[in-house]
């Protein structure tokens, strides 16, 4: 059965707790506790009481039946003592204070969290399989943050490797089909070994008093907190039992959480969907106003866009009219039909047109293109092509060849067919 929550402890406290333990070896931190709340925290008086029992001086909270002279004498020799005890144990508490940071415990320094809990987990599963409960692949205080955001419950066990009854837990309870299948359907589960600095840490924030310890942790009053403590060993169905106690035992807080958090995230949605209201309206004016100039803008850029677009086209195609009846021009004359140089051409144009010319072999290939671009019907760009075999006839001039071949070294003969091909969207 689940302990009852009890008050937590101040910083100040948890301190003076440890500090008694220490000095007075006690192994139940219940009794260490108890002793500090009878003497109001006073750890001196605590410390002193504590030394009183164990050399047969009545507690003054417990104190014995005795005789008033033996009671006298006790009381002196308490009070002659006192000053002398209370020098020694301080003077201890400080060199066991100060040995703290000659010798620290190396499971103090905490490096590497994420691999302290990934190191359990190979650890555990190399020795107890696989099938077990999904351990929380980060560190505590990961697993605190994701239960509290998920508003979960969140079970802690820490791993007592040395302990006699863990061997027996890990195997028949806790990696038991019905244990892992009612922890993995209803809460995270994190567990580390407190031979590792993290399950060290959170064995020293949770303070547990022997192994098994599981610890269950939820959302209570904005603040995660423990709302029941397992310990010692337990058998699956009573595991399960216990686990279930505690849960519906503070299943109204988790409910009154969710409530909560859902009013204030509804209160959250609504003011900023007030503010956002605002702002639109704020801003309504001042966009109709931008729309409205960039729309004038956009119809302005786009008006001027078509008149340059025209006038561009308009120039291109004066500009190509021109050269057009420049080439024309500068056309030699045709030769006659019975000049023994002479070449007739026909040539097809991309539009299915026939066109008749005579050349002289001894002209440029050059001629023959600047008379097809002197032509109405010729695209702006085109390339003369012989039909079998097909090849394209290097018309203009490359940088690899500046002086086109003449009609002769082309390879044409006295009569020929020519294709124009259009180059003009390539």
């Amino acid at each position: 059965m689940a302990a009852p929550e009890e008050q937590e402890l101040s910083q100040a406290q948890t301190e003076k707790l440890i500090q008694f333990q220490d000095l007075t070896g006690l192994e139940s931190m219940d009794q260490c506790r108890r002793t500090l709340e009878q003497h109001n925290w006073n750890i001196e008086a605590a410390v002193q009481d504590r030394l009183n029992e164990q050399e047969g001086v009545p507690s003054v909270f417990n104190p014995p039946p005795a005789r008033p002279l033996q009671g006298l004498i006790g009381w002196s020799y308490y009070l002659i003592m006192l000053p002398f005890r209370f020098t020694y144990y301080t003077l201890l508490d400080i060199f066991r204070f100060a040995l703290r940071f000659i010798r620290p415990d190396p499971r103090g320094r905490v490096t590497d969290p994420v691999g302290d809990v990934m190191s359990f987990i190979h650890s555990f599963e190399e020795k107890y399989g696989r099938s077990h409960p999904v351990f929380y692949q980060g560190t505590y205080s990961q697993a605190l943050n994701d239960a509290k955001r998920e508003l979960r419950y969140l079970l802690v066990y820490l791993h007592g490797e040395d302990h006699q009854d863990t061997d027996e837990f890990c195997r028949s309870t806790l990696c038991s089909e019905e244990a892992l299948t009612f922890i993995n359907t209803r809460m995270l589960f994190w567990a580390c070994s407190t031979s590792k600095p993290e399950g060290y840490r959170v064995s020293q924030a949770l303070r547990e008093n022997t192994y098994p310890f599981l610890a269950m942790i939820m959302l209570k009053d904005r603040k995660m907190t423990v709302v029941g403590r397992l310990e010692g060993l337990i058998q699956p169905e009573d595991l399960i039992n216990q686990l279930t106690f505690i849960m519906e035992a503070n299943q109204t807080y988790l409910m009154s959480e969710r409530l909560e958090r859902e009013e204030r995230n509804q209160t959250q949605v609504l003011r900023q969907q007030q503010d956002e209201a605002y702002e639109a309206s704020l801003r309504a004016d001042q966009e109709k106003d931008r729309k409205k100039r960039e729309e004038q803008e956009q119809k302005r850029q786009e008006e001027e866009k078509v008149r340059q677009t025209v006038l561009a086209e308009e120039r291109r195609r004066r500009t190509l009219e021109e050269e057009k009846e420049r080439r024309s021009e500068c056309l030699p004359a045709e030769p006659p039909v019975d000049d023994p140089d002479g070449v007739k051409i026909v040539f097809r144009l991309p539009n299915d047109t026939r066109v008749e010319r005579r050349f002289l072999f001894g002209q440029s290939l050059t001629v023959i293109h600047d008379f097809l671009f002197s032509l109405k019907e010729t695209p702006e760009k085109f390339q003369v092509v012989t039909n079998y075999p097909r090849r394209v006839l290097p018309c203009l001039p490359t940088e690899d060849e500046p002086n086109p071949p003449t009609l002769m070294q082309a390879g044409l003969s006295r009569s020929e067919v020519l294709f124009v091909q259009d180059l003009t969207d390539d």
